[in-house]
């Protein structure tokens, strides 16, 4: 478990709810796929089970020291006073559902006392997965929860919840990411990143560092430079298209195609922000055109060549004369 970084207020809520006395035993920790919410989860209630056995953590957030007992049991799976539910992997493959023997699972912890402290935690990443049987069953603990303890459930989509588990809990929002915790986070986990494909990396995440590391190793930086060049000038000889093209349309260069196929219809709505008027019209028909086209791009297996070709196309348009 590493140092969160943002999400600062989110930390003192909770933090502070939990010195009061009087914690909610349920909350939904909601906001966007990819921004940190399991991570999160996962480091107060380590921070949590740590001050309540002690030794207590000093400063305001959320770091326990390496060598703190409760991590090292939580870090082994030993810790008898938490738990984790998540999709379960079998042979290779990730199961699509947090099951109803999973919650059921939980009998044990529930029944009996705590161990280490007066605190039981359970995290659910996400409790969006849980199937309609695990829903019902979870339910039924949140609605007569054991003392002391604290379930935390991560949330993308909150309303797709039972409405009688939102009922029961608290939702916490988390937002997405300001550029100065997403550079430093992708600074952390690779340090050869160079400043531009970090920059791309930036925008292609849109506040979500799990998004952003997707495109990872894709020198992103140099497709978006392309369809930055070629919405400037409009292209008009067609030769940064084919040079794109070209480029991308190589058996190893898949990954960095599929990018493209999630990045152009993105990068003609940005600009499209920025406009008004009739080149506000001319951004979006082209950005429909861009986002039908890239949607159907692999289940139809069309020609990779032609379709970022075509897809450079509708990035041209944006060019001042073209519009």
């Amino acid at each position: 478990m590493t140092s969160l970084l943002g999400h600062d207020a989110q930390t003192r809520t909770l933090i502070d709810a939990a010195a009061s006395g009087r914690m909610h035993h349920g909350w939904i920790l909601s906001g966007p796929r990819g921004i940190g919410k399991g991570g999160f989860a996962r480091a107060l209630a380590l921070r949590l089970l740590a001050d309540a056995a002690g030794p207590p953590v000093d400063g305001e957030g959320l770091d326990v020291p390496e060598t703190h007992p409760v991590r090292r049991l939580i870090e082994a799976s030993a810790h008898p006073d938490y738990a984790e539910l998540f999709p379960l992997e079998k042979d290779g493959v990730t199961a699509r559902n947090i099951s109803v023997d999973q919650v059921r699972g939980l009998h044990r912890l529930l029944q009996s006392a705590p161990s280490l402290s007066t605190r039981r935690i359970v995290v659910i990443d996400s409790a969006d997965d849980l199937e309609r049987g695990a829903a019902n069953a979870l339910l039924k603990n949140l609605e007569e929860p054991p003392p002391d303890m604290l379930f935390l459930l991560v949330s993308h989509a909150p309303g797709r919840l039972l409405p009688t588990i939102r009922s029961r809990c608290r939702t916490l929002r988390f937002d997405p990411l300001n550029d100065g915790a997403m550079r430093a986070i992708l600074r952390g986990k690779d340090e050869t990143l160079s400043p531009a494909e970090i920059d791309a990396l930036i925008r292609a995440g849109e506040g979500s560092p799990g998004k952003a590391l997707r495109y990872a190793g894709l020198n992103l930086a140099d497709i978006e430079s392309a369809m930055a060049r070629i919405a400037q000038d409009g292209d008009r000889d067609n030769r940064h298209r084919l040079a794109l093209a070209k480029a991308l349309a190589i058996k190893s260069a898949k990954p960095r195609y599929e990018a493209l196929l999630e990045r152009a219809p993105a990068f003609i709505a940005q600009a499209a922000r920025n406009r008004s008027g009739s080149a506000l019209g001319v951004a979006l028909d082209h950005w429909e055109k861009a986002r039908h086209l890239a949607g159907g791009a692999v289940i139809l297996s069309l020609d990779p060549a032609a379709v970022v070709f075509e897809l450079a196309g509708h990035v041209a348009a944006l060019a001042p004369q073209s519009a």
